[in-house]
């Protein structure tokens, strides 16, 4: 590859992808901001009223983010009284995430933007393309590009 090439972000996958999520990213971001949330403190909430109290290592793999990451995402919503930090009832030891009572309530007004920004996305972007765009990054999650441990 000459090193015009690679100097043309153009042709790269992540430049391309990471930019997309950013754009995307900030529009969902702009649409809950009446109900106070971040699309990935949404994820958050949304990902523990489905899946239940979990550990943060659970979490953070179910969310594919690094636990850094999650913590700095965990500790407005916690603060906020959105999740609680709770021992697990199978080990005391461990320590699990739990949404809490104002949580499932914030979860429920951010689901009404939320499904407001899918729609919008869908109208813009097109049904199809937008269904066909979710099943290819799907894959790109599900592959085996995995970061060396």
């Amino acid at each position: 590859m000459s090193l015009d090439r690679t100097l043309d972000y153009s042709h790269c996958n992540c430049f391309a992808i990471r930019s997309a999520a950013r754009h995307v990213t900030q529009f969902y971001d702009h649409v809950l901001a009446p109900i106070g949330l971040r699309v990935t403190q949404y994820g958050i909430l949304s990902r523990l009223r489905r899946g239940g109290p979990m550990t943060i290592n659970t979490l953070a793999a179910a969310l594919v983010m690094d636990r850094t990451t999650l913590g700095r995402n965990i500790l407005p919503l916690e603060r906020d009284g959105l999740i609680e930090v709770v021992a697990s009832p199978a080990d005391r030891r461990r320590r699990e995430l739990r949404l809490t009572p104002a949580g499932a309530e914030k979860y429920q007004q951010a689901y009404h933007c939320w499904v407001e920004a899918q729609s919008r996305f869908d109208t813009v972007f097109g049904d199809d393309r937008a269904e066909h765009l979710r099943g290819l990054l799907r894959e790109v999650v599900g592959s085996e590009f995995v970061a060396p441990a």
